[in-house]
């Protein structure tokens, strides 16, 4: 029973990561027939600001931020330049790495190592939102705790399942929306927005930073579902 159960909390991530992938591409091949059309009528014809492009042609993807866009008190915590574990070192890795690198992470990093392929999973995904909790929320938790969430994985798997989103969106992105499914089935709830949003009840510590494939917020609370 516990196995079956894992391999559905895993088979929901790889899943997502399949489903948005396909959709990433579907929408690349349209708007390479349209942009193959436009040139046919019109050689000089440039692409549209609607079409999702910057006057360069760069794609202009939704929720994906920069080190500039950070914000919340703890920013000034991570290490600064391109030390690892910086907003600059974090940005080029896709989340699983780049979170892997940073000094108050550390807890979670154990966490999802100890779910099988959901590192692999999560790095793979095309576009994700993760509410990262800092190591104090873990520690928070109580003494133990820790190890003995860690050591059931089909637990483990949905909490951690809790904390994501399968779209990527910036604070702007999430403030709007007001409430998030994740990945483990349940609904987070935003309130507020910048500095002063919580979602379900956790403060931001450090918002909008940038990974090659998911915004993440450091979060001063383990989410708990149906909490």
């Amino acid at each position: 029973m516990r196995k079956t159960r894992q391999n559905v909390i895993i088979g929901v991530f790889a899943a997502l990561a399949l489903t948005v992938t396909a959709c990433g591409s579907g929408e690349e091949a349209a708007e390479d027939t349209g942009a193959a059309g436009a040139a046919t009528a019109d050689e000089t014809t440039e692409p549209a600001a609607s079409d999702g492009m910057d006057s360069s042609g760069m794609s202009e993807a939704a929720g994906v931020t920069t080190p500039e866009d950070t914000f919340g008190p703890a920013c000034g915590d991570l290490p600064q330049g391109d030390e690892p574990g910086s907003l600059e070192s974090m940005g080029p890795q896709p989340v699983a790495d780049a979170a892997s690198t940073n000094p108050v992470l550390t807890r979670l990093v154990s966490a999802v190592g100890a779910v099988p392929g959901l590192g692999d999973t999560l790095n793979g995904a095309e576009g994700l939102t993760v509410f990262a909790p800092a190591d104090s929320a873990f520690d928070a938790l109580g003494e133990g705790a820790f190890d003995d969430l860690a050591a059931d994985s089909d637990a483990l798997g949905e909490v951690l399942g809790y904390h994501v989103v399968g779209e990527r969106l910036d604070a702007d992105g999430v403030a709007e929306a007001g409430t998030l499914p994740t990945l483990q089935g349940g609904e987070l709830t935003v309130e507020g927005e910048g500095e002063s949003m919580t979602v379900d009840g956790a403060a931001i510590a450090c918002g909008n930073i940038p990974t090659a494939n998911a915004t993440v917020f450091v979060i001063d609370t383990v989410l708990t579902p149906g909490s």
